[in-house]
């Protein structure tokens, strides 16, 4: 399956999130997103501000990310975390799970800590990021239901940060979980076209990747976030 170039940026999430990154290159980062149409660009909240502006008169969202990237903090300092990157001007919001939570079977709080972030989104876009690559099928499935009875607007993959990213197998299982209800967004290690189409093909309407020129050119590009 091919699609236009047009077409395929607008699933990318253009994304910098290195602890290095510097002004200079989240200004390329903008300049990029905007010409070949991608979809946000996602960055650290501090950079938010700047991306802001950046990306002012263009259709480019500004996606920030919360409790990044081990997902541990406090669920009401991820809550301030999240209204201080909407209050900056982030229009998406992609938040890690407390995966510490979830394998100790405290499902209460788990659900909650996402609960709260979802309302400190208020109207912004909400993605839920699980690190697929730290669980098992049956935890994934769970996390996805869960998400999808909270009403999140994207379940999510990977923070890139971890030990792997994206499978097809994952997404494939994230789809299926949630249905037609919300997004899958496969992000981690996506790094040419036939990549980023296969993760479509498994039910992926956003992508995250640091590769996107690559993506779009048809290149292999190096992905790192």
């Amino acid at each position: 399956m091919s699609k236009p170039v047009v077409q395929l940026a607008s699933y990318i999430d253009h994304t910098l999130l290195k602890m290095d990154a510097t002004q200079n290159e989240i200004q390329t980062l903008c300049q990029e997103a905007i010409k070949y149409h991608f979809c946000a660009v996602c960055v650290n909240s501090a950079y938010v501000p700047f991306v802001k502006t950046q990306l002012a008169n263009s259709s480019v969202k500004v996606c920030s990310v919360i409790g990044f990237p081990l997902g541990a903090s406090l669920t009401s300092v991820k809550v301030f975390e999240t209204k201080a990157a909407i209050e900056a001007g982030a229009d998406e919001i992609d938040m890690v799970i407390n995966i510490g939570l979830l394998k100790s079977d405290n499902i209460a709080a788990f659900i909650d800590d996402i609960r709260q972030v979802k309302l400190a989104c208020g109207s912004k876009i909400l993605k839920v990021i699980l690190e697929t690559c730290l669980l098992t099928s049956e935890q994934i499935e769970h996390v996805c239901l869960i998400c999808r009875d909270l009403n999140v607007d994207f379940v999510k993959t990977s923070t890139g940060f971890s030990s792997g990213g994206a499978t097809i197998k994952d997404v494939t299982l994230m789809r299926v979980t949630v249905g037609t209800k919300i997004g899958v967004k496969a992000s981690g290690g996506i790094r040419d076209k036939a990549t980023a189409l296969a993760m479509i093909d498994a039910g992926a309407t956003r992508l995250g990747c640091s590769a996107g020129i690559a993506i779009v050119t048809g290149e292999t590009g190096k992905s790192s976030y």
